[in-house]
């Protein structure tokens, strides 16, 4: 699968933010935004989207002017075996009582943690990201607050580490699902590697559209770690499918978006219980009123 870069920097961490957010509504979507400080004392902040297919450059050209960053620079990923480069470069990641590591680090393996392991694939959600850190920390808890979900969905799985933390430590029933099918398959290579294989499904889907997640439905834990424009569109079947008292963690929200994303959420019965920031990244815990 080819794989696209447009990269620009600014001047300031708001405006980069803001262009990070408005990177969202460019079609064809980005699969990823990062907005991230040059560290050279310079204050400028580089923005990125990743793409599966060539962006839109006028677009790009449109935004860059607007919020008065440099022109992107567009540029197609080269052809290499990029799941044996990061195999090379995943280091184990410690989130609450889970420990996330490669295949490679199986001797590793704290025994006081709970291992899962993610080979690396073409899938987002490795543990190394914030936003995946940041729902497995939120998870952790909710279970030390003594809350025992029995009915999970991970919507927006990638590689599948938040259903296989779900599956890991509860009788639960968990559901995974993505819109990708390259992804649904990478999480359920993982669930086999984790011999989760039969308790957790692992589906393409987009949001709760399937039929077998609406049969699974109501739920009373979900994850969704995906971006801040797809998470306001999920507002309205999160509240449908999700319980009263249930538990909703929500990632892939930039710091600045968080507000926003809890205002929708807050318009279909779901209130804040908890926020946690992991660089520029925010994690939120609704509950279902």
């Amino acid at each position: 699968m080819p794989t696209f870069t447009a990269l620009t920097t600014l001047q300031g961490r708001r405006d980069a933010e803001a262009l990070g957010e408005a990177l969202e509504r460019l079609e064809p979507e980005p699969t990823g935004i990062g907005v991230f400080e040059v560290e050279d004392g310079s204050g400028l902040w580089e923005v990125g989207g990743y793409f599966t297919a060539r962006p839109d450059e006028a677009g790009l050209a449109l935004l860059a002017a607007i919020h008065g960053a440099k022109p992107f620079a567009v540029s197609k990923l080269e052809e290499r075996d990029w799941v044996a480069q990061v195999r090379r470069e995943l280091t184990p990641v410690e989130a609450g009582r889970f420990w996330v590591y490669g295949g490679h680090d199986e001797d590793r393996l704290p025994s006081n943690r709970i291992g899962l392991r993610i080979e690396a694939a073409m899938a987002f959600g490795t543990g190394h990201h914030g936003t995946t850190q940041g729902c497995l920390t939120a998870f952790d808890v909710l279970l030390r607050q003594g809350l025992y979900p029995s009915n999970v969905a991970d919507i927006g799985c990638g590689t599948g580490v938040l259903a296989m933390a779900a599956a890991k430590v509860l009788p639960a029933n968990v559901v995974a699902s993505d819109i990708d099918p390259i992804a649904a398959a990478t999480a359920r290579a993982n669930m086999q590697a984790n011999t989760l294989g039969v308790r957790v499904r692992c589906l393409t889907s987009v949001g709760f559209r399937h039929p077998d997640l609406r049969r699974s439905a109501p739920f009373d834990l979900v994850f969704a770690n995906i971006l801040a424009r797809p998470l306001k569109r999920l507002a309205p079947d999160m509240a449908k499918f999700t319980g009263p008292g249930a538990r909703i963690i929500l990632s892939g929200i930039l710091n600045r978006q968080a507000r926003s994303v809890e205002a929708v959420y807050a318009g279909w019965g779901m209130t804040v219980e908890r926020r946690r920031s992991i660089g520029e990244w925010t994690t939120l815990t609704l509950v279902r009123c």
